[in-house]
């Protein structure tokens, strides 16, 4: 069988590689793992920030998000409003308009009628004497002499 000897070494060295184990560790340290732990450290805090910030951009979204629904909203209802608005103009400037043509119809007809009216007067008169002047030349001719 194999016997493991552990008195080989003097003593002092298994105290010399106890303090080059530390030596080791506190270089590995300063060297190593303090840089490794800073840069770490450093890549958390900027992904919190980054984390913080998504969340701020999103809790922003939102906000313009339902602010520009609300904009929306509000801009049918005046646009509806205006739409409803010039409707009523272009309805009481209809009525204006019909109300002045017919005006300007009943002026003409009753002009017209009292056009009308005057001729068939001139008419008449003009016919009361071919009457007068017929009825005496029809008497002459049915009774054969004059009058």
């Amino acid at each position: 069988m194999l016997e493991i000897d552990f008195n080989l070494w003097p003593p002092g060295v298994l105290w010399l590689q106890i303090i080059n184990f530390l030596v080791l560790l506190i270089v590995l340290n300063v060297v190593a793992y303090r840089p490794i732990r800073g840069i770490l450290d450093k890549r958390a805090e900027e992904m919190a920030g980054m984390q913080q910030k998504a969340e701020s951009y999103l809790e922003r979204y939102g906000e313009n998000e339902k602010t520009l629904q609300e904009n929306i909203v509000q801009a049918r209802r005046e646009g509806f409003n205006i739409r409803e608005g010039i409707k009523q103009d272009g309805v009481s400037q209809e009525k204006g308009m019909v109300q002045d043509a017919s005006s300007k119809t009943s002026e003409q007809l009753g002009k017209a009628r009292q056009e009308i009216e005057g001729n068939v007067a001139g008419v008449r008169q003009a016919l009361q004497g071919e009457v007068d002047r017929f009825s005496q030349e029809l008497a002459e001719k049915i009774l054969g002499r004059s009058f």
